[in-house]
C-alpha cells in the first residue's frame, strides 16, 4: 500500500480534549514517525505537530477526527516523497 509522509498540526484551545486528541493519536501510533508537543501558557494553548508516514486514508482519518472535536484544530502538510 502506498503512503505519504505528512505533519499534522493540532492546536488544543480546550485542554480538556487533550486526552481525546491523545487517544487518536495513540490508537494511530504505528503511522507516527514523531511528535512534538509546546504548551503555550501564555495563550492557554497547546500545539502539537505530527510526522506521520501513512495512507492518505490514514491520514485524513486521523485528521478528520482530530478537527472535529470542539476547541480543537488540525490542518495537514503532504510531502511529494513516495
Amino acid at each position: 500500500m502506498e503512503t505519504r509522509v505528512a505533519v499534522i498540526s493540532i492546536i488544543i484551545e480546550d485542554y480538556e480534549k487533550a486526552e481525546a486528541v491523545n487517544q487518536i493519536l495513540h490508537e494511530n501510533g504505528d503511522f507516527i514517525i514523531g511528535r512534538m508537543g509546546i504548551p503555550y501558557r501564555e495563550k492557554n494553548i497547546n500545539i502539537i505537530s505530527v510526522a506521520v508516514d501513512a495512507p492518505m486514508n490514514v491520514i485524513n482519518n486521523i485528521s478528520g477526527k482530530i478537527g472535529k472535536l470542539s476547541g480543537v484544530s488540525a490542518k495537514t502538510a503532504y510531502s511529494n516523497a513516495k
